[in-house]
């Protein structure tokens, strides 16, 4: 353990350069786009590839991540990283099947597609569970996280007034600058992030004196990815829950989902997909196995949360140390950014702009801005309530396990299926609904059922789906037009024919099929 945990005047000068850097690179940079709605909210549907990926990447990668993936892999093993290799896969099934239709439909929001496929009913209810989601899980979970290693640096400052200072930070240049703002500056802290946990990475390795040290001090399951049905942390089964927790997390979720919304063309929002389901492969090497390093330097850790900052300032010099902090607040801010602007963009575009169609693109643009601010001071409130629960991490997955399986059903079921109708969608949501707090009753609060929560998901998921097909198929509605939001093999083989005029190497379905090749790898080597 560090003496203390305490900067030089170096690192806080390096901190203090980087926070105005990317506060005035995101005002500057997003100025031209932020003029209208759909300049402000989608960055004028004009991003390219590389920074769609790597924002994806950055605004995933956050802080709560930072200290999640190194707590879970030094408490219960590197089996943490499925959440994170599952990404690949879902990021290619996203590419593949699901995403020309959402950017050919034009839309500003998920629920906005879904109204498209279903109706309205189904849009308002995805909108308020994602505007609670993003506040009270990602945007809350994120400052709480930022919070906690602050405190150690300076624990004379109240814990409320750290995560206020925060949400100011990030929330100056995402009210100003909207989504272009969001994207550019994750760019620049994706690297960022990248350079801090390669760096702690190498460094915990070179202190731990070897894989074959670690090899011969952590007990084999904390090295396996692969799980047992019984295992505390990923069973075997779990992974079920994990891909569809990944689904709802990479594919309909607003504040992922904006970036590829906001791509110049089908063809950048697929190689922006697999770019960043390709960085997400490093993280085991660079963000967990830090964590089972931590097993043999620090092992009486009071708590798995404290990983990441004991690594980070027992083993980093004065000025690198600044400079690995910085990536983590920019972990921070990228999270932050990125869930109050979809937040904002689910209420202008979802709530408001239907139901007042006279106002102009810039009176919209002044709501967005209001509502972010809005909603960023909710983040402030909820935050400190987080530490009531246990780790973070099974914390942000947890809620996640009981309220989004229904929603994936709706896109999964809806876009293979073109009888899915509006009436089963919403029997869908309300017994998914239903479903999802009596087993949250019996399994949490009553503690009756012992069920994993990765376990959940999946019920969750079969459940709904079997109550949208059935219903769907028992109740009559006015046909609707809906070819150009369901996937068909028609619509496979007419795009095959499309691709065979090009190089494989511009072949998107190449390039998924290398990514799904690499992960295969990955999971055989730590099986």
């Amino acid at each position: 353990m560090p003496e203390s945990f305490a900067f030089e005047t170096l690192d806080l000068g390096v901190m203090a350069g980087y926070i105005v850097l990317v506060v005035v690179v995101g005002i500057w940079l997003s100025s031209s786009k932020a003029d209208t709605a759909e300049g402000y909210f989608l960055a004028g549907r004009s991003m390219i590839w590389p920074f769609i990926g790597i924002s994806l990447f950055a605004s995933n990668i956050s802080s709560t991540t930072l200290i999640g993936l190194a707590g879970d892999a030094y408490s219960t093993g590197i089996s943490v990283f499925n959440y994170e290799w599952m990404a690949s896969l879902v990021l290619a099934f996203y590419a593949i099947f699901m995403l020309p239709f959402v950017l050919r439909s034009r839309v500003f929001t998920m629920p906005e597609f879904l109204e498209r496929r279903f109706d309205g009913r189904v849009r308002s209810y995805f909108s308020v569970l994602t505007l609670f989601l993003n506040i009270f899980v990602d945007t809350a979970g994120s400052l709480y996280a930022g919070a906690v290693v602050l405190s150690l640096v300076f624990p004379d400052i109240p814990f409320w007034q750290t995560i206020a200072v925060l949400a100011l930070l990030a929330g100056a240049y995402t009210i100003l600058g909207g989504l272009a703002a969001v994207i550019y500056t994750d760019a620049l802290q994706g690297i960022i992030l990248m350079v801090g946990a390669i760096v702690i990475a190498v460094t915990a390795y070179d202190a731990v004196g070897g894989w074959a040290n670690v090899v011969a001090a952590v007990e084999p399951a904390k090295l396996s990815l692969i799980r047992p049905l019984d295992d505390p942390g990923v069973p075997a089964l779990g992974l079920i829950g994990v891909l569809l927790l990944g689904f709802y997390f990479w594919c309909t979720n607003q504040f992922m989902a904006q970036r590829v919304l906001g791509a110049k063309t089908v063809e950048h929002g697929r190689y922006g997909a697999l770019f960043a389901g390709l960085l997400k492969l490093p993280v085991l090497f660079i963000m967990v196995l830090p964590g089972t390093f931590a097993i043999l330097l620090y092992p009486d850790l009071p708590k798995a949360d404290l990983v990441f900052p004991t690594l980070m300032f027992d083993l980093l010099p004065a000025g690198l140390l600044g400079l690995v902090f910085a990536g983590f607040l920019a972990a921070l801010m990228s999270q932050i950014d990125s869930t109050l602007n979809s937040a904002s963009t689910l209420v202008t575009m979802d709530f408001i702009a239907p139901r007042r169609p006279d106002l102009n693109p810039k009176t919209l643009k002044r709501i967005g801005q209001l509502v972010a601010f809005i909603f960023m001071v909710l983040a402030v409130l909820w935050a400190p309530q987080i530490g009531k629960f246990g780790s973070l991490f099974k914390y942000l997955q947890a809620m996640l396990s009981y309220a989004v399986s229904p929603i994936a059903a709706l896109f999964i079921v809806g876009l293979f299926w073109k009888r899915a109708n509006a009436s089963g969608a919403f029997a869908a949501i309300l017994f998914g609904l239903f479903a999802g707090g009596l087993l949250f009753w019996l399994n949490v609060v009553l503690d009756l059922l012992g069920l994993h929560f990765l376990l959940v998901a999946p019920i969750l998921f079969v459940v709904s789906a079997v109550v949208m097909i059935v219903v769907s198929l028992t109740t009559a509605e006015a046909e609707k037009d809906v070819s150009d939001l369901v996937w068909t093999p028609a619509f496979f083989r007419a795009e095959t024919e499309e691709l065979k005029a090009l190089p494989l190497y511009k072949n998107y379905r190449v390039h998924a099929l290398g990514l799904l090749a690499i992960t295969a790898t990955i999971i055989a080597a730590f099986w």
